[in-house]
């Protein structure tokens, strides 16, 4: 196997030969992180689990404990430019550390078992595992401590903390202990669920250019493809106001639950859509009914998607949520599908 880039060269320590990383991101982790948040390879893009070094640690030297999710180990290096400490990294089946908590895969078994495969014990003197604080749901520390002898410690909830955290003694302040999920944080997510939509947004554009060729017969393929576009405009603004302008506005847009808050965004883009393309729409009201039957179902369903990478949620919430919300977006769709059917595309 050929060895990866980011790997700079080798710790030698009881008789083990410890990989060891760059704290710096190449060309090819620039570009790998840029493919992960637009989906692609995204499941792939792992960090073979086990033992690295950071700089030329001892065995005195700190252990942080990271998911193997290559995006969440770069983020981590990259805090540790002139740290010397060693990185355990579990096998999360390429999920990062919160997500991989809440399905286990970075859980206590799954730590302890590492911490024997790579004899950690014989490598480091100090029994201390610096764990991200977003991990703590999946792992019992207690259990940790009693079937591997090492202890369990949270660090911060940024890695961007860490440095300062081991400096104060691997004490945290409240401010590392704050989970935030600013602008930024909604922002960089939104990638990824808009990419999650672009195999089902194809099948629709597909289905309205045959519902123009039917209803406009064979004219010119420029004229068939400008008209399917902007029979599309409608969808394409219910995928926005679902997939990215939710997770956006997710603070500013009222109620909890996030299909609401979808249903909310997506109903205001199509009254906005029907005013701007018809003001008189009431007269034209099957066109008027169609799109406020399927338009909000589906801003509200790609809403409730991001429930999986937000830290507003739990997952009993999010369980309930779907219970209520799933049926209603169905039904709402279908009574809209109906309506298309009777009127055989008339209205688009």
């Amino acid at each position: 196997m050929r060895t990866p880039p980011w790997i700079v060269g080798e710790v030698a320590i009881s008789g083990l030969r410890v990989p060891q990383v760059s704290t710096r991101w190449n060309q090819a982790d620039i570009l790998g992180s840029f493919k992960a948040r637009w989906g692609w390879g995204r499941m792939r893009y792992a960090v073979e689990p086990g033992l690295y070094a950071v700089g030329r640690p001892t065995a005195a030297s700190p252990v942080l404990v990271s998911a193997n999710y290559k995006v969440s180990f770069d983020r981590l290096r990259k805090t540790l430019s002139g740290l010397d400490l060693w990185i355990l990294v579990l096998d999360t089946k390429g999920i990062n550390v919160w997500c991989a908590a809440g399905k286990g895969t970075f859980g206590t078994e799954e730590l302890v078992g590492r911490i024997a495969q790579v004899g950690l014990a014989d490598v480091v003197s100090g029994r201390i595992l610096i764990l991200p604080q977003l991990g703590a749901p999946g792992v019992a520390a207690h259990e940790v401590l009693e079937r591997s002898g090492f202890r369990v410690v949270y660090g911060p909830v940024r890695a961007a903390d860490i440095p300062e955290f081991l400096r104060a003694g691997q004490k945290a302040t409240p401010a590392m202990r704050a989970v935030r999920f600013g602008l930024w944080d909604r922002l960089i997510l939104t990638p990824v669920e808009l990419a999650g939509v672009l195999k089902p947004a194809l099948i629709l554009l597909g289905i309205l250019f045959g519902l123009t060729l039917v209803r406009e017969g064979f004219v010119p393929f420029p004229i068939l493809l400008g008209a399917t576009a902007v029979k599309a405009i409608p969808f394409l603004g219910a995928i926005l106001a679902g997939a990215f302008f939710t997770p956006l506005l997710l603070p500013f847009i009222p109620g909890r639950a996030f299909a609401w808050k979808g249903w909310l965004l997506g109903l205001a883009w199509t009254l906005l859509y029907l005013q701007g393309t018809n003001p008189l729409w009431p007269e034209g009201w099957k066109t008027a009914l169609l799109y406020l039957l399927l338009l909000p179902p589906i801003a509200s369903f790609l809403a409730m998607n991001f429930t999986g990478a937000s830290t507003f949620t739990s997952l009993s919430g999010v369980v309930k949520e779907m219970k209520i919300a799933l049926p209603l977006q169905i039904i709402s769709a279908g009574l809209g599908i109906l309506v298309l059917i009777l009127t055989l595309g008339a209205a688009l």
